[in-house]
């Protein structure tokens, strides 16, 4: 009997977490926490593939992940795996749903497009209860001014200038689809969506539309970064506990 290949949608507060991926000097990590409890349940190593590397303290409402599970483990079903994952979890990471898979599916690989959510908090002090996923700007932000500079970077561009690897052998082309803002009374949330995203991509937007937001630079300016590809000319890198994977879209 052939392996099975399982999807999740899982969600965790990563304020504890180093980041999604396994790390030889952690054991803080979301990848690392799945894949001890899969090999305690299967009596051999189980890789999890997400669709997306998390950086530390970020979170995510709707990370899709997969693994392949020896034929052994044939009894249980996507259910009870679900179950079985939730029983041995921490309290900060939760499975939503699992299902069978397509042997060929690969959660990053075939992801069509992605969006991500970061909040940003106005008021002059954070919400108590919301303090570790929302970023304490506590200044005004200049909305109009902000929708004006998104719509330069919306499409497909070259994003060097917002990335903080500074060698990158793969592309740095990307395709944004869309930037929305909105505001939930203090509370300023942009959600970007694109068929992908570079190391560190949507904190220096968002810190970049920050700087618009405090007119501090003009919308103009971020034209001007975005084809500069010069990581000097884009915004500061806004800190993570903003930052949340929302969702992860297939075909």
């Amino acid at each position: 009997m052939p392996d099975r290949n399982i999807k999740i949608t899982l969600q965790y507060d990563g304020s504890r977490y180093d980041g999604w991926q396994k790390q030889g000097n952690t054991d803080k990590t979301i990848q690392g926490k799945l894949e001890q409890i899969l090999e305690k349940m299967a009596g051999q190593t189980v890789e999890v593939h997400g669709s997306g590397r998390t950086d530390a303290g970020v979170h995510a409402w709707g990370q899709v992940a997969n693994f392949h599970l020896p034929a052994s483990c044939a009894g249980m079903s996507a259910e009870e795996l679900k179950a079985y994952l939730n029983r041995y979890l921490p309290d900060d990471i939760a499975v939503l749903s699992a299902q069978e898979a397509g042997t060929r599916f690969h959660s990053r690989l075939n992801a069509v497009s992605k969006t991500y959510c970061y909040r940003i908090e106005t008021a002059a002090k954070k919400n108590v209860f919301e303090r570790r996923y929302v970023y304490g700007l506590g200044e005004p932000l200049d909305i109009a001014s902000m929708r004006r500079a998104a719509a330069y970077l919306t499409g497909e561009h070259d994003f060097k200038a917002f990335c903080s690897l500074k060698r990158m052998k793969k592309s740095t082309v990307r395709n944004l689809t869309a930037i929305e803002l909105t505001m939930q009374e203090s509370v300023c949330e942009l959600h970007f969506r694109g068929n992908g995203f570079l190391y560190n991509m949507v904190r220096i937007l968002t810190g970049t539309l920050i700087e618009v937001g405090l007119h501090k630079r003009t919308p103009e300016s971020v034209a001007e970064a975005l084809f500069s590809c010069d990581r000097a000319l884009a915004g500061f890198t806004a800190p993570p506990e903003g930052l949340f994977l929302e969702r992860v879209e297939y075909e």
